[in-house]
């Protein structure tokens, strides 16, 4: 599905986890694609993804005014320990998480190695703050990367910041055959952040699930950056729409 500047697949979670063996996964949401549409930096990092999936409910919703929808959103909080699951008994998928602030990837860490049943995550790391500005430290991420010889590396340290850090780096790392950019995912796992209820969900009400525990945090982002979107698809559905980095 052609949404704004970018093709979103057409795929079911169920279809998505036995397709994705290797390449780069991005979730966009509303606010994602208000980003594509300034930050060129941003765009380039969408178009070197394999997997370009629709993780909003809204988006979704909006989708149904297109000529071809999207046969379903993929939630990365929920697609994550889906994955985990599917590969429980895999020896060859081993997961290094890097993302959180404090303690929130070792935590997660345990968590998703204890549902699991064995050390399928094999290490994790939460970076400083502005750690992608710091050459020394992005080394010695690599190098750790490396060395614990993961094969899918999940990074969740908030849009557009992780999708830029896995395409300036990902070349360094050819054994990791799996990128996902899943932004608040870690949080999720370690138990620091807590998901919308199902109904939330479904009815596509998650983002106002998430103000209500942080308004002062998401008021900006939901109320003011993110209308832009709407704005902008008004202009695809009357066929005014122009891809500002074409």
């Amino acid at each position: 599905m052609k949404i704004l500047n970018i093709d979103i697949a057409d795929v079911t979670q169920a279809q998505l986890l036995e397709s994705l063996t290797e390449g780069m996964l991005v979730t966009p949401n509303l606010d994602h694609l208000v980003m594509l549409q300034r930050d060129r930096r941003f765009y380039e990092a969408y178009r070197q993804a394999q997997w370009v999936i629709c993780d909003s409910r809204v988006l979704y919703f909006c989708s149904k005014l297109l000529r071809k929808p999207v046969v379903e959103s993929i939630a990365g909080s929920s697609f994550f320990p889906a994955f985990c699951d599917y590969h429980r008994e895999n020896p060859g998928c081993r997961i290094f998480l890097l993302g959180g602030m404090g303690d929130a990837s070792v935590m997660a860490q345990r968590a998703v190695n204890e549902r699991i049943g064995r050390e399928i995550v094999v290490d994790a790391l939460s970076p400083s703050w502005g750690f992608d500005q710091k050459v020394g430290e992005c080394e010695q991420i690599v190098d750790r990367i490396k060395r614990s010889k993961a094969t899918v590396v999940v990074v969740g340290v908030g849009a557009p910041k992780q999708e830029k850090w896995i395409v300036d780096w990902k070349n360094r790392l050819p054994d990791v055959r799996i990128w996902m950019a899943l932004g608040a995912t870690i949080d999720f796992e370690a138990g620091l952040q807590k998901r919308a209820p199902r109904w939330w969900r479904t009815l596509g009400m998650e983002w106002l699930y998430r103000f209500l525990h942080e308004p002062r945090r998401l008021f900006r982002r939901y109320f003011v950056r993110d209308m832009a979107f709407f704005r902008y698809f008004s202009r695809q559905l009357l066929g005014r729409y122009q891809n500002p980095f074409a």
